[in-house]
């Protein structure tokens, strides 16, 4: 059964987003300045570890991020299924590389998607079957299977 509950909005979303960037890459950019002794955005080990992050914290954690979990949201697939490794490399790697493509035309499609559609899928979201939540675990999976 695919089936939307309790989707989570932009600015919500947005907030997530920031809190993740402000908890995890500024401590990854301090890390890696220690390392290497230089702030290079483009240092690869950083943006390595910000990607593994982004793709196995959700997985590991029912959908979670810590910006996510703090502002009571939380990714889930549409279909009620437990997020994968497949979902989450479609939602953040090919999405990535979509938006970048498209000069950042399709990142902003994204963001009128989620304004204006009643279940507030991105295009990284329909890409991967997924959406933002804010239903707790279990509570998505428990009504999916109904």
């Amino acid at each position: 059964m695919n089936q939307v509950i309790k989707p989570a909005g932009f600015w919500i979303r947005l907030l997530g987003n920031l809190l993740d960037g402000i908890i995890i890459s500024i401590p990854l950019g301090l890390i890696s300045f220690l390392i290497t002794g230089d702030f290079d955005g483009d240092d690869p080990v950083t943006s390595l570890i910000g990607l593994i992050y982004a793709v196995a914290v959700p997985i590991l954690w029912y959908g979670y991020s810590v910006g996510k979990r703090i502002v009571g949201v939380r990714i889930v697939k549409v279909n009620g299924k437990k997020l994968g490794i497949g979902a989450m490399l479609l939602r953040v790697l090919v999405a990535g590389i979509v938006y970048a493509l498209t000069l950042g035309i399709a990142l902003i499609v994204s963001v009128f998607m989620v304004v204006f559609r009643k279940d507030k899928r991105s295009l990284h979201d329909m890409m991967a079957g997924t959406y933002v939540t804010y239903a707790k675990p279990g509570e998505v999976e428990k009504d999916a299977q109904l």
